[in-house]
This record gives C-alpha cells, sequence and structure tokens, in this order.
C-alpha cells in the first residue's frame, strides 16, 4: 500500500513529526502483522491504532474499558474530521436510536473506528452484527486489564481472543502504558499473539520528581501548603475511598482551592462535569478515585498526589504518569502509612486466596518502593523490567539527599548460594527465613532447617535482608521467575559473581531520621525557628515533668515546629496551631506564648503571615455526630454504621478528635472487650513513653493485644491526659 505517512499524518492529525516509535509500529501493522505496544502515558499510544484505521480497509474494533474514555476518545477525534461518523462507541449509555445511527453508519462503511467495552463484544448480537462489516484491526486499549497481575484487573478481557475468533481473525494490536514483565506475558498469551511484533519505550519521564512522605495528621495542611505554592497551576489528588474524596475537596475549597471530587459514586452528568471543568481549567485540582485519568489527554498537570498510596506499582506510575505530559514540570508526591498498608491487606481478607496472594505480593512491591532509600526512578525502571544505569537521577528525594553505602559483597554471596541451594523455588521472604534461621513449619517440611545456608544470614534483619535483595536485583545478580512470580532465580551475572566476588556496596534501609518532613518540590514556607523550638522543647519538658505526663501530651513535636514557625502570642493564635485545642491551649498555653514573645522581642523578629486550615464542614459534622452518639453511649459498631465508616476510619477519627483537643469517654466500650487489667497495663505503657507511636506500642506488646485495643486505649490516655 502506497501511502505518504507525513502527509497523511499532517492532514489527519496536524502533527509534523511521528514521536519515537509511532511510524515504526505504524507500519507493521499496516503490514498486517499482530502488534504489542508498552508506551508510557504521553508518548501516543492512541495514534499507533488511529492512524492505522483511518487507512486500511474497513473498520477498526478498539476495545476500551471505560465509557469516559470512549467518548473523550471519540470526541477527540471527531475534532479532527467534519463528519461525527468517522468514529462512534457502542455502549449502555446509547439509546435505541442513537444505536441505530451507529449501525447504520458501519454498515455503510462511514465509520473508521468503533470503540467497545469487552462487556459490549461480548453480546451475541453485537458479535453477529459485527460479522457483517469489513474489519481492519482490533485495538485492545489498556491491555493490562487482561492480566490479574495488572492494577486494574478485569475478567471480561480474559475473553477478548475467543470473541475474536468468533467474529473472524484480524490483526491485533495491544497496548498498554503499565506493564510489568509478568503482565507483558500474560497479555501476549491471553491474546494469543506470542509472535506479535514488541515494541517498548522507556519508561523513564526524566522531566518528573518523585517523593514519599511519611503520612501524618498534617497530611491535610501539608497539600494545602504545596497547592498554595502552585497557584494557578492544574494538579490530581488520589485517595482510595469516595468519602475521602468528597471531603478533601470540599477541605481544600473552603481554604481557598478551586477542587471538585471525581469518583463513581457520584452521577454521570456530575462526574463529566467536574472533568470538562479540570479539562477547561475551571478549577485546578481534581480530587479522585483511580477512576479518574484514563485516556484524559491535559498536557500541563503540574503536580499529581497521592493521598493514599494505591494497590500496586503498576497504579502508582500510570496516575504520576499523568503529571507533566508536556515535558515541564511534573510533581509526583506521595503519603505513604504503614497504616494505610495494613487497610488494605484486610480489604484481601474476603477474596479468594489466589486474589489474596496476588494483591499480597503487589502490596508488597508497593510498600518496598515507598520504603527504598535508594534511586526512586532506578526502582521503578527495575520493576517495569528496564536497566537505569545512572547511580542517581538528580530528580526524586532520595537522590536529592547524600547516601552514605555500606559494602555487602559477602552478604551478596551468602544470598546468591541459598537461592540455588533451594533450587531456585522460593519467594524472597522464605529466603530470608532461611537465612535468618526461623524454624517454621514450611522450613522443617522441606528439611532445610539442615541446609548449609541455615541460620548463616542471623546478623541482618530480615528488613535488611530484604533491601540488600532488591538492590541485588536492580543491579543484576537475582531476578523474579515470570510464570511463577516472585520466586528467586540466580541470573549468569550472580552465578559469575559466586565463582568471583567483587567489592558490592548498597544503601541501607532508612533510619527514622533519614525521611524529610515536608513537602520537598513548591513549599512556599520558612524553615522553623530552630532556637525557639530547643527553648520551648525545654519548656515542655519542664511543664510535663510539673504535670506528671511525658512531654508529648503536653504539645507534640510537629505542634512546637509549627509555634517556632508562626510565633502565635494570643491564646486564639495558639489554638490555630495544628494539635492544639482551646483547652490544651488555656491549659498549657501560657508560658509558651510568654516564651515566644520573650524570644521576638529578644531578636527583634517579626511574625510571618500565615493561614490556618479550615476543616471541611462535613469533616466537622462528622465528628461532632460521632462525639454526640458516644456521649448517648452508642456502640462503636453501630457508630461506624450509622456514619458508613468502616472499622479502622472510625478509629482515625476518634484519633483526629482527640488529638485535635476534644475529650471523650469510652469506657463503656473499652470495660467491655477488655479486662481492666489489660487495659491499665496499654495506658501505663503511654504514661512513660517517650513517644505515642503506634508502631512502637504495637512492637512493645508484640501479639498480646490488637491493633485496635491498642490504639482505643490512646484514645483513652490522650483524650484523659491531654484535654
Amino acid at each position: 500500500m502506497a501511502i505518504n505517512l507525513q502527509e497523511t499524518l499532517k492532514k489527519n492529525f496536524g502533527f509534523d513529526a511521528f514521536k519515537e516509535q509511532q511510524e515504526t509500529i505504524i507500519r507493521t501493522i499496516l503490514e498486517g502483522k499482530d502488534c504489542f505496544v508498552v508506551m508510557p502515558t504521553g508518548g501516543g499510544k492512541s495514534l499507533c491504532y488511529q492512524f492505522p484505521a483511518l487507512v486500511l480497509e474497513g473498520t477498526a474494533i478498539i476495545i476500551s474499558p471505560l465509557i469516559a474514555l470512549m467518548k473523550n476518545q471519540v470526541d477527540i477525534i471527531r475534532g479532527n474530521f467534519e463528519s461525527n461518523a468517522i468514529a462512534h462507541f457502542m455502549n449502555s449509555s446509547l439509546t435505541k436510536p442513537q444505536l441505530d445511527e451507529v449501525k447504520q453508519d458501519l454498515l455503510s462503511g462511514k465509520t473508521k473506528m468503533l470503540y467497545l467495552a469487552p462487556e459490549a463484544l461480548n453480546k451475541k448480537e453485537n458479535i453477529d452484527f459485527l460479522r457483517d462489516i469489513p474489519i481492519s484491526i482490533y485495538a485492545v486499549d489498556e491491555a493490562h486489564c487482561i492480566s490479574e497481575w495488572g492494577h486494574d484487573f478485569r475478567p471480561e478481557y480474559r475473553n477478548i481472543r475467543p470473541l475474536v475468533e468468533a467474529i473472524g481473525r484480524h490483526p491485533i494490536v495491544a497496548l498498554t502504558a503499565t506493564a510489568t514483565p509478568k503482565v507483558q506475558h500474560d497479555i501476549l498469551k491471553s491474546l494469543g499473539i506470542e509472535k506479535a511484533t514488541i515494541f517498548k519505550s522507556s519508561f523513564n519521564r526524566p522531566n518528573l520528581f518523585y517523593q514519599i512522605l511519611p503520612k501524618t495528621q498534617e497530611v491535610d495542611k501539608e497539600i494545602i501548603r504545596f497547592i498554595q505554592g502552585k497557584k494557578g497551576k492544574s494538579g490530581i489528588i488520589y485517595c482510595t475511598s469516595r468519602n475521602k474524596v468528597t471531603t478533601f475537596a470540599e477541605t481544600l475549597r473552603i481554604n481557598g482551592i478551586k477542587a471538585l471530587p471525581y469518583h463513581a459514586g457520584l452521577d454521570a452528568k456530575e462526574r463529566s462535569a467536574n472533568q470538562d471543568a479540570f479539562l477547561k481549567e475551571e478549577c485546578e485540582v481534581i480530587v479522585a478515585t483511580i477512576a479518574f485519568g484514563m485516556g484524559i489527554d491535559k498536557p500541563d498537570v503540574r503536580y499529581v498526589i497521592h493521598y493514599d498510596m494505591p494497590k500496586s506499582l503498576e497504579g502508582y506510575y500510570q496516575e504520576t504518569g499523568r503529571a507533566g505530559r508536556d515535558g515541564g514540570e511534573g510533581i509526583c508526591i506521595g503519603f505513604f502509612s504503614e497504616e494505610d498498608l495494613q487497610r488494605l491487606e484486610r480489604f484481601l481478607q474476603n477474596k479468594s486466596l489466589a486474589e489474596q496472594e496476588i494483591g499480597k505480593q503487589l502490596l508488597a512491591e508497593t510498600a518496598a518502593y515507598a520504603r527504598t532509600n535508594i534511586c526512586r526512578r532506578s526502582f521503578l525502571l527495575h520493576y517495569f523490567g528496564e536497566e537505569y544505569k545512572e547511580e542517581y537521577c538528580g530528580n526524586c528525594d532520595n537522590c536529592k539527599m547524600e547516601k552514605k553505602k555500606i559494602e555487602v559483597s559477602k552478604w551478596l554471596k551468602l544470598v546468591l548460594e541459598a537461592i540455588l541451594e533451594l533450587k531456585e523455588n522460593f519467594k524472597t521472604d522464605y529466603v530470608i527465613s532461611v537465612l535468618t534461621g526461623e524454624n517454621t513449619p514450611d522450613i522443617e517440611n522441606f528439611g532445610h532447617d539442615e541446609a548449609e545456608c541455615f541460620d548463616k544470614g542471623e546478623a541482618l534483619s530480615a528488613a535488611e535482608w530484604e533491601n540488600l535483595i532488591e538492590q541485588a536485583s536492580i543491579a543484576g545478580y537475582i531476578k523474579r521467575q515470570i510464570d511463577n512470580y516472585g520466586i528467586l532465580e540466580v541470573t549468569p551475572k550472580g552465578k559469575k559473581y559466586i565463582k568471583n566476588p567483587t567489592p558490592f556496596s548498597i544503601v541501607p534501609i532508612p533510619e527514622e531520621e533519614d525521611y524529610e518532613e515536608g513537602v520537598t518540590e513548591g513549599e512556599d514556607t520558612e524553615a522553623f525557628d530552630a532556637d525557639l523550638f530547643a527553648m520551648m522543647q525545654d519548656l515542655r519538658k519542664k511543664v510535663a515533668t510539673e504535670k506528671g505526663v511525658p512531654p508529648f501530651v503536653v504539645f507534640k513535636d510537629k505542634s512546637l515546629m509549627e509555634m517556632a514557625t508562626l510565633y502565635p502570642t494570643t491564646i486564639e493564635e495558639l489554638q490555630n496551631i495544628n494539635g492544639v485545642s482551646e483547652g490544651k491551649a488555656k491549659r498549657y498555653g501560657k508560658e509558651f506564648l510568654d516564651l515566644i514573645r520573650q524570644h521576638l522581642e529578644d531578636n527583634d523578629l517579626e511574625k510571618p503571615f500565615d493561614f490556618p486550615i479550615r476543616t471541611a464542614y462535613s469533616k466537622s459534622k462528622l465528628k461532632t455526630t460521632i462525639v454526640q452518639q458516644i456521649d448517648h453511649r452508642v456502640p462503636l459498631e453501630d457508630i461506624a454504621q450509622r456514619n458508613e465508616l468502616d472499622g479502622d476510619e472510625l478509629i482515625e477519627t476518634l484519633e483526629s478528635i482527640v488529638f485535635g483537643g476534644t475529650r471523650i469517654n469510652l469506657d463503656y466500650e473499652l470495660y467491655e472487650i477488655m479486662d481492666s487489667e489489660e487495659i491499665e497495663e496499654i495506658y501505663e505503657y503511654f504514661r512513660t513513653a517517650q513517644s505515642d507511636n503506634i508502631n512502637l506500642a504495637i512492637d512493645e506488646f508484640g501479639d498480646k493485644y490488637t491493633e485496635d485495643e491498642i490504639r482505643l486505649v490512646r484514645v483513652k490516655f490522650f483524650s484523659e491526659q491531654a484535654n
């Protein structure tokens, strides 16, 4: 077929040149070959099938997962042509007259592209109809939906190959922006295109800055301050729950930020209107669940914030990929907490064992990324099967901090030998258990407690071994099997290393103090006054000793830091400090306010201007309702149900209530579920502890108490001692 590709590109799409591999992909499709295209968001995947669809005889069937995505794509295509008939979609949103019009355009040959969801493709009447029209190619968009290991698995995608055979075989092109080697393998196998020509673009987006921050009670304030520093720029904030999307969008609005929510629970018209408002820049920020963003063609999104980390690294990568698609600034910030991770793990409990296994593995990889102390870009690219040859990218939080390294060649050789001794049949956790000498039933059953490597690595903790294995994998000494994902193998490079070890250094696991607090990019605030902070710490210790409580009960470090930044000098101003209630300000505030006023006078300092973060009305209303229900001694289980909260969300809200300074009495509930001696033991722990960190408390008690029990007693302790 003699086609001038450049002229066709300019005429139909208005572009002067193809991006990277686009032309080669298009030529391969025009030759009638199956193709598999892995191309990051913003790389121009859609052109790869839209171009051939226009020039080939017949209609291209494009299989796409979401109605909103189909409409967006069809609207964009129609914008380039005089007639709307050039592209259509068939789904449940169409009326019968609209559907009849679509079918007539298809039968007359006017339509070059037909978008279908796999569910629509599966209907017998549609299969029978499609047999009667000439088809050019099948394009399977968002092909990662085929794989159970993909971040947005759709069981209906598994049935695409039989449906193609039922309609009539034509070239297949599968496309995705995110696919690990395991997911790529699943896609090719499920579609029956193992011999397809594969095109993989680099997953590296050099303009994106990656940062992970610990998620604390201050997360709302950190995000608001960041957005205030990016005035007039577009951003997306991802949350895992619809309730959080709605309440946080409202919080942003009442703090002067033009923000709208987007999730599947909204009315379709409202959802569409909010998406359009964002595209038209009538709002700055969309707060969304993962449903938002697929196929959204907005090149100037300047930041993507994950309020909650997603369930997989693929999901994270695709969502961050919506930032900086024009090659300009793109800041990607994620807030991670162990509590969020545990909540996501609990959501897996009602799934099948196979789904639980997959879900836990995906969560473990997300957690490893969040916790890593090495270059985040290197970690991400390795996850997608791409080698990043630079040691530091210079554009992630870890690379912006100077990192010490430790020499571990002895331990690398040991773990490589252990994997081989275990016949390359086990996953990371099992290999570590053998190395650290755990006597688990599985290890005893396999006889690995007699293995030469058993207990040889007890000098390192499980976390240190996990860190070493991850960095050895990135360095190319270890890989994970594709067919049986997660099982460790030693690469040829690793086998050579065993025979001839050379120096090998890694970045150790981060210490608590290594975590940088606050947003690295875009935060337009001054550093806190370290001298004043130190003086207030001394004063806090004195006050705590006098009152007989731990220092954190008086004021938390975060509150002191904020005081040392904003210099409150009145009780009213002190109440605007995060974590300081009216009662706390009156109980402890006078001496601290005197100290701040004296410090300002002695050093001739002026107070900076800053803004208090206002709480969304719905959030305040929820807390008020819960306090009233507790006053009426309503069981916590009933409170959760009445307010549509899961157990973890309810405890979070209770913590927020007491940390904010409101006193509540949970004794009616606590003494029903726990003995008084148990409550007193946990209570006494917090009375003498140097920190209220829940993870330290869990470590202290081991399996003696559940996390919920410890958190509820901590609520009681704070309510009685701090408020």
